[in-house]
Order: C-alpha cells, then structure tokens, then sequence
C-alpha cells in the first residue's frame, strides 16, 4: 500500500481498505469537497479491482442505491457524503434500513470540530444527526500526524471492524445501519504533503481488523401444533416460515415480500379470508414472521384478545401492533415432532407426502373459490386493471429472477393477484418495507438489481408518484453501471391509495383531489426522455404482455395507463367477495 502524505489521506486510505477486508463490495458515491479524501480512497480501490464506485450526484438517489444494494448482496454497502445538508438527505434511506434491518454504512466527511457553530461554509452539528435511527454512531477525529501514527491507524481499523460488526447484527442482534463522521482537515488531496509518515497497512493477507464470528443458530423453541394456527409472513420473513407451516400442515398467509410466499401452503386470498368470522374466526393461534405491514386484517388479527400470538425474531425484532405476543422466539417447530429431524434431500429418494390436516384443506378450498372470483370481478372491471399489471409483472419474474415493488397500492394488488411460486426457483421479491414510503424507489430498485447480478431477469412495479417522486434516480453517469431492469409503472394519474382509505369517502369529495388525489400530469415519456431512458406506453392487456415479454436491456420504463375514478368501487367489490 502507498505511504500517505497526510493525515487526511491516511485515514481515508485505512477506513476504506478496513471497509472492503470487512467484506465490503460496493461502494456508493456523492461528490463533494470535504469529502475528496475518501472518494480519491474508493476510486483507488476501484482502480485495484477491489470494489465497484457507483456516483450519483443526488445523495437521497445514493442512499437508497445503496439501500437496494446491500438489500440483495446481503453485503453492508457505504454510501459516502460530504458535509452539510448532503449528509441530511441520506436520512430516509438510513430510516428505511434501520426499521428494515439493513447493513447500511453511512461514512460522512465532516469540517473538523473547531468550526463548529462558527457559520463556517457547509458546516452545521452532525454529530448523532440521525438519533436513534442507526444502531452505533462514531465521530472520528484524525490526529496530527508524529509519533501515534501507527496507534491512530489501529485505532481507525478497530472502529471500523466494529461498526460492520454491528451493521450485520453481530453485537445487538439486530443489523441495520451505522455512521461514521469523519472530521477532515486540510490538505484534502492525496498529492500534498502534510507531515505524514507512517504506513496505514492492516492485518497480513488482507484479514480484516477483528474477525466476524460465526452467527449463533437460534434454539428452536416448541409452539402447540394442538391450536387452529396460521403462520404470518411479513416482509423478509425468509423460508423459515414456509417450513413452519409445511411441517405443522397450517395456512401460510405470506406477503408478496415475505421471502415464504411459495409453495402449497400459502394461501393467495389470506386477506380476503380474514374477513370471513366462519373461518377467520376460529384460528387459535398465530405465529409471525418477519415485519408485516400490508393489511389492516392482519392487523387486526395480530391485535384479538382471543389468539396466542407467538413472533420470531428477525432482523429488526419482532412485530407486535396490538401488543398481544405473548412469547418471543429465536426459532419455531410444532410441539408434537422433533426439532432435531432430519430434513429431505434429493439423495433420500422421493420427496415424501407433506402432511395435511383438515384446517389446512379448509383454508385451501375457500382460497381457490375465492381467488376464481376475484379474478372474474377484475376481468368485468376493464380491459387493464392495475391488479392486472401486477399479476403480468408477478408472472413474467423467472426462476432466479427479481423483482422490486413499489409501495401504497402496487405491493397490495401483488398481494391479492401474485400466485405462490414453487418452491425452490429463488425468486426475490423486495420492498422498502422497514417504513414503507415511497420514497427512493426508483434508486433502490436500481441498486438491488445491480446487487444481485445472477438474477435471470429484473423487474420492479411502481406506482406513478413513487416514479416520479424518484425521478432523478433515472440520472446515472454514462460511465456507471447500469442493470437490465424493467421499471413497470401503473400509471393513474395521482394517489390511489387513498380511494380506499376513509379520506376517500364521500364526505371528503370536495377536497379530495386536492388534499389526496394530487393529480399531477407529467408526461412520463418526456420524463424518461430528460435522462435518456426508454419508455414504452400501454393501454392494454395484450399490449402490456407484449412489452413486458420484450425487454430491450437496460433501464427501461413500461408505463401501463390505468383509471383512478374506479377505484374505490373495485376495492369495494373484491373486499365483498367475503363477507363475515
């Protein structure tokens, strides 16, 4: 490793270089002044092969590019900033990662101290900027250079190593996002000399600082296979709860998002379901995974005085809106079997029957009528639906394949029309679902495809406002790497979301489109034009399937035009397909 000049350049050359021997593979730029030492840093690492740099020169676009990263490298991702409002812009990508349990490292350069409260230029108090947000904070002061060089430079390697530690989980059991603000004075370039002289080299063989430990494997604790129980999957629940509910022949009621929504178990309707007290009405017992957030039903079935509620552990705790979970656990198998069984492998021969129950085929029967239904009511309803685009987009995900989605009213139209996948295709489907805004959607979308570069195919499904309102996460440098994904937009023109909510209702028409609707006509292809980015339209279904069928590489944009004025009354009528 080159000797540094300066204590600038030394600390910027020992975070990065400690970064990437923690395990880092992305990093995630936003130009600025204050914090030229750490791009001149990560640009060299660039050169070296080390990382990939992606630039962009908007720090929300860069947050959540980053977010979408680490969401599928399954990797802690730094996105870098200068001081000033740069680095407050990156707070709904770290609020997002917090509430979502994503290892996202905020690395923020920083006036030194002293300048603090002076009104220097671009320099205000960053110091905890986030609160509670992330899950450790440190402001990191660079010593003059002399004789505790070398005790700087473990001391720097030392943090670093802790603060990826925490950012995976490893000292709270809880992963999410980090800061480090790094106080940076001049000289700012790699090429002056300040009186450096040390070197800034690490461990032997590239080691990081203070190895990782193994994860400790959650104790599966018992839960009674005696009650009428269903399994909640929320988002990034993960395969667990589909096994959960394979084992104990229980309804899976898994979201889009869940990671679990495969297989024969999951029942596609679950929402609907939950509305009928005839079947609703008799689950005993609930065990939840992952964060769900999609459906006041679920909600208001996590918050019955009536029903156990048992939660799993995941990323970012445990999910408990009605303050109802009576027991929290690492791990979950039915009381009756053996935890300790063995599981089937190809090389046992035949898979062997997975076991039912008659409360199982229950949910099962009821979850294909109604889902037959469902399906006939939006075929009556027009010739494209936005339930239609979303069961398009869910279908045309192959196996390995990925897709992001949108939040508001995309991700529940998913929810009613996806069909369960089978088992073992690895599809992903995400979602900023840690605090659900749409905010940054376009740039998350972006940084998951481009995080997870074996999927066969990439695709996301966006709401208009969330499109537009991540518009400059269409402006990506022509030196950048750009993914082949299809953005799919289902276009009506404003909020609908909230048709359906009580804002919606009659009594607020006057002011509705005003206050909720927000109309906005933008014309989408002048949008995608701005930034060079190809746009198709669509009014239809053939049309929609077509296009869909056809991606030309790249980022792209499917604007499928759908009716707003509907809206309401078609909620209405899938919502009456079951009645308590």
């Amino acid at each position: 490793m080159t000797e540094p000049l300066n204590a600038a350049t030394a600390t910027a050359t020992v975070l990065l270089d400690e970064l990437v021997r923690g395990g880092v593979r992305d990093v995630v730029l936003a130009p600025g002044s204050r914090s030229a030492p750490l791009a001149f840093a990560a640009h060299a690492l660039a050169e070296a092969g080390r990382v990939d740099l992606h630039v962009r020169i908007d720090e929300r676009s860069a947050g959540f590019l980053a977010l979408g990263l680490a969401k599928t490298s399954r990797r802690p991702v730094p996105v870098i900033t200068t001081s000033g409002t740069a680095v407050a812009n990156l707070h709904p990508a770290v609020l997002e990662a917090s509430h979502a349990g994503v290892p996202l490292v905020v690395l923020s350069a920083d006036r030194p101290a002293s300048l603090r409260g002076t009104n220097a230029n671009q320099t205000t108090d960053q110091v905890k900027i986030f609160g509670g947000a992330v899950r450790e904070f440190a402001d990191l002061v660079p010593g003059a250079p002399g004789r505790y060089e070398s005790t700087q430079v473990a001391a720097w390697r030392s943090l670093v190593s802790r603060l990826l530690l925490t950012a995976q989980g490893g000292t709270t059991h809880a992963s999410g996002p980090v800061h480090l603000d790094v106080q940076l004075a001049e000289p700012l370039t790699p090429d002056v000399d300040g009186g450096w002289t040390a070197d800034v080299d690490g461990r032997p063989g590239g080691a990081p600082w203070t190895q990782r430990p193994d994860a400790a494997l959650g104790q599966a604790e018992p839960v009674s296979a005696g009650l009428r129980t269903v399994v909640v999957a929320g988002d990034d629940a993960g395969p667990p709860a589909r096994l959960l509910a394979e084992r104990a022949a229980w309804p899976l009621l898994a979201e889009p998002t869940s990671g679990a929504r495969t297989g024969a178990n999951a029942i596609r309707t679950y929402r609907l379901l939950l509305g009928d007290k005839s079947l609703a009405g008799r689950i005993q017992q609930v065990v939840v995974f992952g964060h769900p957030t999609l459906s006041r039903p679920v909600t208001r079935l996590l918050s019955r005085p009536d029903v156990e509620i048992v939660a799993v552990e995941g990323p970012s705790g445990w999910t408990d809106p009605g303050h109802r979970v009576s027991r929290v656990v690492r791990a979950a198998y039915p009381d009756d079997q053996d935890p300790d069984a063995a599981r089937w492998s190809p090389e046992d021969g035949p898979r062997p029957p997975r076991p039912t129950s008659a409360w199982l085929e229950e949910w099962r029967a009821r979850d294909v009528e109604v889902a037959g239904r469902l399906d006939a009511v939006l075929d009556e309803a027009g010739d494209l639906t936005p339930h239609h685009v979303a069961a398009a987009v869910s279908a045309a995900v192959p196996a390995d394949g990925l897709l992001f989605v949108g939040a508001s009213n995309p991700v529940r139209d998913l929810d009613l029309t996806a069909v369960p996948y089978p088992v073992g295709e690895r599809r992903l489907v995400i979602a900023n679902r840690g605090l659900a805004g749409i905010d940054g959607s376009v740039s998350t979308a972006i940084g998951a495809a481009l995080g997870r570069p074996r999927s066969r195919r990439a695709l996301a499904l966006l709401g208009d406002v969330t499109f537009v309102h991540d518009a400059n996460g269409l402006v990506i440098g022509p030196g950048e790497r750009r993914p082949d994904l299809m953005i799919v937009v289902a276009n009506d023109d404003g909020g609908s979301i909230f048709t359906g909510l009580e804002q919606g209702g009659p009594a607020h028409a006057g002011s509705f489109e005003k206050l909720f609707g927000t109309p906005h006509g933008v014309d989408l292809a002048a949008l995608c034009a701005a930034s060079g980015t190809p746009h198709r339209r669509v009014t239809t279904r053939a049309d929609l399937d077509e296009s869909i069928a056809t991606p030309r590489g790249g980022v792209e944009v499917v604007e499928a035009v759908v009716r707003r004025d509907n809206r309401r009354e078609l909620d209405a009528s899938l919502r009456a397909l079951v009645t308590g």
